[in-house]
């Protein structure tokens, strides 16, 4: 290149150098300038991420570079987070972040004697399925929380039984409203909380009592929790009654496990608006098997049956047909009365009263199999071999007429004697022919789950018997008899006709899941039944035959109950999920809910699932993987709630029973032992009671944990479990629900 190019390129390019240098000044002067940020939570939180350690408030003030103008907004929203328990306030008046500094947020369940624990929220960022232990928070630590209250906790210490901590925040109390007993004072009065987890009374200040009497069952709105120490204040907003009334009683316990007895006025209205019987345009795409003679067999109080049966034995084997309630034809998706029956997620039963899933509407009527009317249902036709084997099964909406409601005692009574005294009406020959043909039907179909494994827990259940006023009036030994076993039967063939349908078709439904017992459980009881003089090897896999095999062993012996309830004791609870991982209990490789959508929602499910893919699988499933797990959690919880609420309910009662018996002698059962004594269960009436040591005069006992047993130092006497002892009724805790026994003589 010549010199003269050269110079002429240079100056080409400083003329266009010096064109641009005032757009870049001022572009640089636009790069120097910020606008103060916005205060927001993810600025305070950044900031003090960003510090590395806790800082005062005008600190945060002064590092978020804030304008003067938003001071309040970011005091506002560090109240807010502080709320939230995202951050937490220290001594000295420093604001730390909560995952910075070994703290937990979750639930405090307290202990009736001071202590509790702190179940931890799993974070939604946190994907792992990692458990969380719970936080043990000592009597001294808990600072002023309550039950159910969400609390901020500082891990203090790992121990060897799990971490142990301190409450260092309520961010949010749980309780609101209590049920308890009203005591009227001079002054003041005041309301002992029926739960005994709740640690505290309620004060109730003069012009707030309402119309309660002393000894009234109540319930108070607490208005104010004052510091630690204190109790909290509070106004009476209804008057229960008379504490002894059983209605009384369900109503304390609907209130402490938040279940709704009323439905919302938008349910309500949903199901006035359904027909009251089946219409014509309801039968399209359906079959008519209303000429078919089904029946239904429940409990003679029952209302709602959401389940028929027909059998009919042919020379090559049984065909079983089982009509369910069609009850998703009724409660479609998106409405009130489905969210309704989701939240609820299932009826709840108790003695005098139930609290049902669906209004009365649906469940006693338009989808309950009452005889006589006309009912739609969804049909699971299953064909057996002679042996009880099942050869295929088949599916189909239809509509059915049940012509016959038959009880348990009428069931069990043809059975034994092959007539039908118990009944006004006169039961055809062909109904009390196909009861027979249900008892063979039955008996196979219960030697082919046995077979296979299937685990059979014969345990003895208690009935309670009520007055006309609603008074317990006994408790027996509720018998088990055939008539009950033929159902269950038939609801296990349809459950498991329909979970291998959408196996085999790799459909997404939801399964009804019982996963083996964990291995350590297994070993102790292996340890236990063998100091009690039962001969179980630990086995290499533990399987349903294994578990089968130890109840052959124990039959017929003393300790054939406590082995029963022991062997239970170990296994692990039956719980909904979107994964099919079997039925332990059972031995089955695919089972689930199908037969009781009137009062359990996973059965809803089920059936709209079921519809979804009669003609063909669809390739959109009804419910996608993460709507099928996320209902199961919560299906599961809501169910375990239910089932403790029914359980809370009799124990009340119980109590109350055993109340008027003081003096009184029972024979029972070491059904546990402690160190502290040891439980008993009447044989009887099947409630349970302790033997206090301090009650055992003749001597100091030792315990023995591992044998289970608890051994007189000078006399050598043993009380262990399984062992029958004679017991009086000693006193009765109605408040903490407690009996206490002493031993009459050791049989």
């Amino acid at each position: 290149m010549s010199r003269k190019k050269r110079n002429q390129d240079k100056n080409k390019n400083s003329s266009h150098s010096s064109c641009k240098h005032p757009r870049k000044k001022k572009s640089a002067k636009k790069k120097n300038y910020r606008e103060p940020p916005k205060p927001t939570e993810e600025l305070i939180l950044s900031t003090l991420n960003k510090a590395g350690h806790p800082l005062y408030l005008r600190e945060i003030i002064h590092l978020s570079n804030t304008e003067p103008q938003n001071r309040d907004k970011i005091r506002r929203l560090v109240a807010r987070l502080l709320d939230a328990g995202k951050i937490v306030l220290l001594k000295g008046n420093r604001y730390g972040l909560v995952d910075k500094m070994h703290l937990v947020r979750g639930m405090l369940s307290m202990h009736p004697d001071g202590f509790g624990f702190v179940t931890p929220e799993k974070s939604s960022e946190d994907d792992t399925d990692q458990e969380v232990k719970d936080i043990f928070i000592p009597p001294r630590r808990v600072k002023g929380a309550v039950h159910g209250d969400t609390v901020l906790v500082r891990i203090d210490k790992f121990a060897a039984k799990g971490p142990e901590g301190t409450v260092l925040r309520v961010i949010k109390h749980g309780v609101r409203e209590i049920a308890g007993t009203f005591r009227k004072g001079r002054s003041v009065s005041v309301v002992i909380p029926d739960n005994d987890r709740l640690l505290f009374e309620v004060i109730i200040p003069p012009g707030k009592t309402g119309s309660a009497s002393d000894g009234d069952m109540v319930v108070a709105r607490i208005d104010h929790f004052p510091e630690q120490g204190r109790n909290p204040e509070g106004t009476v907003i209804k008057v229960l009654g008379n504490p002894e009334d059983m209605a009384v009683q369900t109503q304390v316990v609907l209130m402490k496990y938040n279940l709704e007895q009323e439905f919302a006025d938008e349910v309500m209205k949903e199901a006035r608006a359904l027909p009251d019987r089946v219409r014509q345009e309801d039968l399209r795409g359906r079959r008519d098997i209303r000429d078919l003679p089904l029946v239904t067999i429940d409990g003679i109080k029952a209302k709602d049956f959401d389940d028929a049966v027909h059998v009919k034995k042919t020379r090559s084997g049984y065909v079983l047909t089982v009509a369910i309630a069609d009850v998703s034809h009724y409660v479609q998706q998106h409405t009130h009365l489905n969210s309704s029956a989701f939240d609820r997620g299932t009826s709840v039963y108790f003695p005098a009263a139930v609290i049902p899933m669906l209004p009365e509407a649906l469940s006693n009527h338009l989808c309950s199999l009452v005889p006589g009317e006309d009912r739609l249902v969804l049909v699971a036709r299953i064909y057996f071999t002679l042996k009880g084997k099942v050869k295929k099964s088949t599916f189909f909406k239809a509509v059915m007429h049940s012509h016959r409601r038959f009880t348990y005692e009428e069931v069990q009574d043809i059975l034994d004697t092959g007539k039908d005294v118990r009944s006004a009406q006169k039961t055809p020959a062909s109904l009390i022919r196909m009861v027979k043909q249900m008892e063979e039907l039955a008996s196979l179909l219960a030697e082919q789950r046995k077979k296979r494994g299937s685990i059979d827990f014969d345990l003895p259940e208690s009935e309670l018997v009520l007055g006309l006023q609603g008074h317990i009036e006994e408790i027996v030994r509720r018998e088990r008899k055939a008539s009950h076993r033929l159902i269950e039967e038939f609801m296990i063939a349809a459950n498991e006709a329909v979970a291998r349908f959408f196996q085999e078709r790799s459909i997404p439904a939801l399964y009804r899941i019982h996963e083996p017992p964990e291995q350590e459980k297994v070993s102790d009881f292996v340890d236990f039944a063998r100091t009690i003089g039962i001969d179980v090897k630990m086995p290499r896999q533990i399987t349903p035959s294994w578990c089968q095999d130890v109840l052959k062993k124990a039959a017929g012996t003393p300790q054939e109950y406590i082995i029963n309830t022991m062997l239970l004791r170990t296994m692990r609870q039956a719980v909904y999920s979107a994964s099919n991982l079997g039925h332990f209990g059972l031995a089955s490789t695919a089972y689930l809910h199908f037969t009781s959508p009137i009062r359990r929602y996973p059965d809803l499910m089920v059936h709209r699932i079921l519809k979804g893919n009669l003609k063909k699988v669809r390739k959109r499933p009804v419910y996608t993987e993460e709507q099928l797990a996320e209902a199961g959690s919560s299906l599961s919880k809501k169910e375990r709630v239910a089932m403790e609420a029914e359980w809370e309910l009799l124990d009340r009662l119980k109590v109350r029973y055993m109340a008027d018996r003081i003096g009184e002698e029972f024979d029972g059962v070491i059904s546990g032992t402690a160190a502290f004594g040891f439980f008993v269960e009447l044989s009887e009436i099947l409630i349970s009671g302790v033997v206090r040591l301090v009650d055992l005069a003749d001597d100091y006992y030792e315990f023995d944990r591992k044998r289970q047993q608890l051994t007189g130092k000078k006399t050598g006497r043993v009380f262990k479990m399984g062992q029958a002892v004679r017991v009086k009724v000693k006193d009765v805790n109605i408040a903490r629900r407690q009996i206490n026994f002493e031993i009459v003589e050791s049989a």
